[in-house]
């Protein structure tokens, strides 16, 4: 049952009320993977630890979650926990490291159903409660050091995503090992992620019961799919986590949360993720914003993206061009849009860049907010304008 951790009340809450369909004065914002090591803080507070040794130390994981909010103060709306999307296949009994310069690597990976690993796999009790609390006293004392500045994102990798690391044994650029599975052993491949998805659901309540208040679901490999193998293999997975974690967190007294779908490279999925279940649907880049933001609104699902991360790259006048896009693409970012980029930053991001994609989000959509206002007539109005964009700026 539900916990009380004595956590302090939220005092921004701008992005959970954006995420559960309200209407809102500015669109929040965030990014994917800014707990990282564009950071010259992440790299003092990581030391010598390896990546998996900081996840598995509530202490240094907390600690790096919280660097942007505070490096970022005023500018960010929410924290995401410093963890990875692996932790679910290691609970199941398999060995991940991450190497330097190569990512996260499986010395052991699935080699087909006759291997004995699939079966010890497929039969072994996972109990994510206790193989991955680490996990959750992360959270509960990120919650309790955020002191209610800004909501805390929990997250999972989705099933066919951890099915792929699983299989290739870590990234890949042709993904044979994941291609025979599916079209090989396809049952084999449907019983396995059923099962990562039931891991998930449990998983997310316990982030949850832990002090999560939003949910982020990664489909990071969900572009290597056709739509009809989507459909097959990644689709009802994602269901499962969406139609099962309401009903586990009541189970267990907790309060159900916002969810959020990311499903990257899957652009012609986008009607039917807003179909399902999920508050919000992550977009990448690959997306149009107002042709995408257009789809989101019939279905009355809030919308999270979509800069390419590459931008970062492009100085000041890039960036402001991608902003304006999407502050004029998601209706001006008063409803139904959560500003982030469409994947993580990636390495070599200078800080300040970044702080100038927050600034531009806020100055840019608060000049929007403006400019759809009645206007009034001449000098007073322009008078007026300019004193509202030297305000803006000021800020900063």
């Amino acid at each position: 049952m539900a916990t009380d951790h004595g956590f302090e009340p939220l005092q921004n809450d701008l992005l959970i009320r954006t995420a559960r369909g309200e209407k809102v004065d500015r669109p929040p914002c965030w990014v994917m993977r800014q707990a990282g090591r564009y950071l010259p803080e992440y790299h003092e507070a990581k030391g010598k630890k390896d990546f998996f040794e900081c996840c598995r130390d509530p202490e240094i994981a907390s600690t790096l979650t919280l660097q942007p909010i505070e490096r970022y103060e005023g500018l960010i709306d929410a924290a995401i926990i410093f963890s990875d999307i692996l932790v679910i296949p290691q609970a199941m009994g398999m060995e991940v490291v991450m190497v330097d310069g190569k990512g996260p690597h499986f010395p052991d990976p699935l080699g087909g159903p006759e291997d004995k690993q699939y079966s010890e796999v497929m039969e072994r009790e996972v109990d994510v409660k206790e193989s991955l609390d680490y996990v959750y006293k992360a959270i509960t004392m990120t919650r309790k050091k955020l002191k209610g500045r800004v909501p805390l994102y929990g997250f999972c990798g989705a099933p066919f995503t951890l099915l792929c690391y699983m299989v290739e044994g870590g990234g890949s650029k042709i993904f044979k090992q994941m291609k025979t599975w599916i079209f090989k052993y396809p049952e084999e491949s449907k019983k396995l992620l059923q099962k990562i998805a039931e891991l998930c659901v449990e998983y997310l309540a316990q982030q949850v019961l832990a002090g999560a208040q939003i949910v982020q679901v990664f489909d990071s490999w969900a572009g290597e799919l056709s739509p009809t193998s989507f459909r097959t293999f990644a689709l009802p997975y994602l269901e499962h986590i969406c139609d099962n974690l309401p009903k586990k967190l009541k189970e267990v007294g907790a309060e159900v949360v916002p969810m959020v779908v990311f499903a990257k490279g899957a652009w012609y999925a986008l009607e039917e993720l807003c179909q399902t279940k999920y508050d919000v649907v992550g977009l990448d880049w690959l997306h149009e914003p107002k042709q995408a933001y257009a789809v989101a609104q019939k279905y009355g699902k809030v919308v999270q993206g979509n800069a390419d991360p590459g931008v970062l790259y492009g100085g000041h006048e890039a960036i402001t061009k991608v902003v304006e896009e999407m502050v004029s693409g998601f209706g001006g970012g008063r409803h139904g849009w959560i500003a982030n980029l469409g994947h993580g930053i990636t390495p070599f991001v200078k800080p300040d860049d970044l702080k100038f994609y927050f600034q531009e989000i806020h100055r840019l959509s608060g000049l929007y907010k403006e400019e759809a206002r009645p206007q009034k007539n001449g000098h007073a109005a322009a008078e007026e304008k300019m004193h509202q964009r030297n305000m803006l700026q000021s800020d900063w």
